[in-house]
């Protein structure tokens, strides 16, 4: 086929593509007459997806592949088409390439849209032609998928395309990009104007159409473009962003590619280059994606990402890995693009939906114009570079302005060069910043709304320079600049008392604070010193009194933020890595605090940035843990540091309340002193009196039988968690075998104590979630529970001794390196061992196979998953109640380094 051809493909998306090897096209016609043609179709196929491959990893320029590609499968088409249907029909139908393959873009496993248009049927003799034309494409179809090419068609005439497409705005944006192949030019011309904006969907409907799907596939990734494993194509910020401007512009001005909108006065030449950037650096990671997997994936999963680096040509560096650089990258592309987006989408909603009302002054600086924001002239802000800020703080005294008029938007963008030391240490700058922390409304949006113009990393260049950055692993779901405003946002959600059921607790201690700005601005240091190097805490807490004291707020405010950055850290490791039935621990922890005020910001803070770093970390185990922990604290701060409560005090009042309880649920004086004779005081220490009455009652209840096993599996506990408890005769593997029908049944296991008791029995307590972070409430999910501890006691022989669940993915990726310290707590006579290691089902099941191999008697497990990585700690002593002795620590290290990683044994 001859490219002369006036029936020759359409090529106005080809200026210059760069073409396959035209030998494997020549080869076309010989393939296509010989006898094993499919064979010799697919191996050409092959061939040329090997070229562009090739051609990829020599670092030629996307662009031109994705339209080589495109130019490739048109040829083939073509030749098909030609060969396959008789010339008559050939002639009278349209093939017409839509969607991505219509705007001339093609990945190496993209797919390949057609769409076959047929003649209207004008009298019932026209049956036999549409049912020819129908067989012909079916058989053509099938030849294509046949030879491995993935294509999407349809076979509609041009009224069937205008009803879908009225139906359907998904529909009518694949067929506004439609491009011919072969065949009837008349007919796509009939189409086109079939689907022209004053027949269907006009101009205003689309754009709202297209806003809206725009807001809903954003809500599916969380309204966020910083998940950690983002979608290319349709996250936020990616491809389809790019895209939705090109279709608003399409319809509206009829525009074939984005150079047009410079044409239009929508896009600066500057801002036209800025997207051009981020739509090639995006299509190379969709290219390398598809030339990875062999296959249409546009995900960026943790598995492709360090390949993805490597191939790119990215290297570790001192503090930052070479797969961290490459997402900065395209966390900071996307970010440009999603502000892109916001301005032309923007500047479409003024062009094509609101009247040029008058603008209503504000003040001299702004004014407000179709219900938007906007600068009063051009010079505004280099005649008052505080009106960068300034505007924020308007936005928040005007809840009834939606949003910035895209002009101004530029006009910002533009002058981000103005926030410089100077303008960063005037004193009206530092009150229009405080004064948005301070403001009753609009915190969280505003600064969000600073970090997406830039205007928030050019005041605090600490925070700039987090901007986009990820941290290689499953624990910080986010970036940190994301994670940072989500903290904000945790934290003016426990400020509002609309959100006070979520965490009233919180909540109560957060609106008594006198100062929120204070928890706001430790919310923003808190990570700010990421990726440098050194302890992010301390380097952090410099950065943020400095910037505090720069501010002109109090020496004793400044320290007050630099404190909760350095320690915010402090009460969540605190709380998960030790035994805060300890006295002592408490003590402790209220020294190094100091004070109750201290306390309450930290206490905020801590939950709040939990609750921000990973949707699926937070849960009802989480909050009632650092609850009991913060008022223990503040009752020793109460009590007074030069007074510490002690452990027979603790037992005493703990004894006491759950004594309270037993007598409201009818258990007997006597019920209870029996029950309790069997437990040490170390039990009284370790449970709260919620459980030391559930365990008591259950133990009352089974007294005619004290001499059997009991398994009680409680929904709802006090602390959110479906608490089991087991009471049984002390056995071989009890901890591993228990932990191993746990885990098999796909729980999330928090806590752990093993209780010796008498008569050789032992009370062990579990709490435990489902894995996403919910009780166990149906009654079936509990008896199954239920059954299977009761099957693993009663015949422990046929109990296994391993978990068969297989690990997920994102966890197999990760390579945590097993690190065990072994300690002694002289003051509780227990050793303390403290075990780092990838998580995994089957964990803590191996731990306590090697435990009682070990001879080692296990009391207390604290167990912590930060994403890949499980952090457990296991208080222990040996068969005589005493800590280990050196010899049987460093025996008990290295078996667990041998059954946990093999490689370090």
């Amino acid at each position: 086929m001859a490219v002369s051809d006036p029936s020759a493909p359409d090529e106005a998306h080809f200026a210059d593509p760069a073409p396959l090897q035209w030998s494997l096209l020549e080869q076309l016609p010989q393939r296509l007459a010989h006898p094993a043609q499919h064979e010799g179709c697919r191996a050409l196929l092959q061939q040329a997806q090997a070229e562009l491959a090739a051609r990829f990893a020599e670092g030629e320029p996307v662009e031109g592949l994705v339209r080589a590609r495109a130019r490739f499968i048109d040829l083939l088409l073509c030749s098909l088409w030609e060969q396959l249907l008789a010339p008559t029909l050939a002639a009278g139908l349209a093939l017409v390439a839509v969607g991505g393959y219509g705007r001339g873009e093609l990945h190496p496993c993209s797919d390949v849209d057609i769409l076959v248009l047929l003649p209207e049927p004008h009298s019932p003799g026209d049956a036999p032609l549409a049912a020819e034309a129908r067989g012909s494409v079916e058989r053509l179809v099938s030849f294509l998928w046949d030879i491995g090419l993935e294509v999407g068609h349809s076979v509609r005439t041009v009224a069937d395309c205008a009803e879908e497409s009225a139906a359907d705005v998904g529909v009518m944006t694949t067929l506004m990009e439609s491009r011919r192949l072969a065949g009837s030019a008349a007919l796509l011309a009939s189409m086109r104007e079939a689907l022209a904006p004053e027949r269907v969907w006009p101009v205003r409907e689309f754009f709202e159409a297209k806003v809206r799907e725009q807001q809903e596939r954003r809500l599916k990734a969380n309204d966020t473009a910083y998940n950690l494993e983002p979608n290319v194509k349709t996250g936020p910020g990616g491809l389809r962003d790019i895209q939705t401007i090109g279709w608003v512009a399409k319809r509206h001005f009829g525009s074939e590619s984005l150079d047009e909108l410079v044409t239009h006065g929508f896009l600066t030449p500057s801002e036209l280059r800025r997207l051009k950037q981020a739509q090639a650096f995006l299509w190379k990671v969709r290219f390398g994606l598809h030339t990875l997997t062999g296959r249409h994936e546009d995900r960026l999963l943790f598995d492709y990402q360090i390949k993805l680096a490597e191939s790119f040509g990215y290297e570790d560096a001192t503090y930052t890995l070479a797969v961290e650089q490459l997402m900065q990258r395209y966390y900071r592309t996307i970010i440009d693009v999603t502000l892109l987006n916001e301005l032309l989408l923007q500047l479409f909603r003024e062009a094509i939906l609101s009247g040029d009302q008058p603008p209503q002054p504000l003040n001299p600086r702004f004014q407000v114009r179709n219900d938007y924001l906007e600068a009063a002239n051009e010079e505004v802000f280099v005649r008052q570079p505080s009106a960068l800020l300034e505007l924020f703080v308007l936005l928040q005294q005007n809840p009834q302005i939606r949003g910035v008029r895209a002009n101004t938007i530029r006009a910002v963008v533009k002058n981000l060069w103005l926030i410089d030391e100077e303008f960063r240490q005037n004193p009206r700058n530092h009150r229009l910043f405080l004064e948005t922390l301070r403001a009753p409304r609009g915190v969280t949006h505003e600064l969000r709304r600073m970090n997406d113009y830039g205007v928030l990393g050019r005041y605090i260049p600490a925070f700039g320079r987090i901007v986009g950055r990820m941290q290689y692993d499953l624990f910080h779901a986010y970036t940190v600049d994301a994670h940072t405003l989500f903290v904000v946002s945790n934290l003016r959600r426990l400020a509002m008392r609309e959100f006070d059921h979520e965490l009233p607790l919180v909540s109560a201690v957060m609106q008594q604070l006198p100062k929120p700005e204070i928890v706001y601005l430790g919310a923003l240091f808190h990570d700010v010193a990421k990726g440098r190097g050194g302890d992010h805490s301390e380097l952090g807490s410099v950065d943020a009194e400095a910037f505090c004291l720069e501010q002109g707020m109090s020496r004793y405010d400044a320290r007050l933020v630099a404190w909760l950055v350095k320690n915010h850290l402090l009460l969540s490791m605190t709380s998960q890595k030790q035994d805060i039935g300890d006295p002592q621990v408490i003590n402790e922890f209220a020294r190094k605090v100091g004070d109750e005020l201290h306390l309450d910001y930290l206490y905020v803070l801590t939950c709040a940035d939990v609750r921000g770093t990973n949707p699926k970390l937070w849960n009802s185990w989480k909050a009632s843990l650092f609850n009991e922990f913060y008022e223990r604290v503040k009752r020793a701060l109460r009590r007074g540091l030069e007074t510490p409560i002690d452990q027979e005090e603790l037992v005493r009042e703990n004894q006491t309340a759950a004594r309270a309880l037993l007598r409201a649920r009818a258990v007997s004086p006597e019920a209870t002193e029996r029950a309790w004779s069997q437990l040490p005081a170390a039990y009284f220490l370790r449970h709260s009196p919620e459980e030391i009455a559930r365990h008591t009652g259950v133990l009352a209840e089974g007294e005619a039988s004290a001499e059997e096993a009991l398994v009680s599996v409680e929904p709802v506990s006090e602390r959110g968690t479906t608490a089991v408890m087991i009471y049984a005769p002390h056995r071989r593997h009890g901890f591993a075998r228990a932990t191993a029908v746990l885990d098999q049944l796909g729980l999330n296991i928090l806590d752990a104590s093993i209780t010796p008791v008498g008569h050789g029995f032992s009370l062990d307590s579990y709490h435990v979630l489902e894995e996403d972070g919910s009780p166990i409430t149906e009654a079936e999910r509990r008896s199954e529970i239920e059954r299977s501890l009761w099957g693993s006691l009663q015949r422990p022989e046929e109990a296994p001794l391993a978990v068969s669940r297989r690990a997920p993915r994102q966890m197999r990726v990760f390579k945590t390196p097993t690190q065990i310290t072994i300690s002694v707590d002289e003051r509780n006579a227990r050793s303390v061992l403290e075990l780092t290691a990838g998580d995994r089902p089957g964990l803590l099941c191996d731990v306590g196979k090697v435990l009682w191999e070990e001879r080692a008697e296990l009391l207390t497990a604290k167990i912590s998953t930060f994403g890949e990585r499980a952090e457990d700690v296991f208080y222990l002593t040996d068969r005589a109640q005493r800590p280990l002795d050196e010899a049987a620590a460093e025996r008990l290290r290295g078996k667990l380094l041998e059954a946990l990683d093999p490689r370090n044994g």
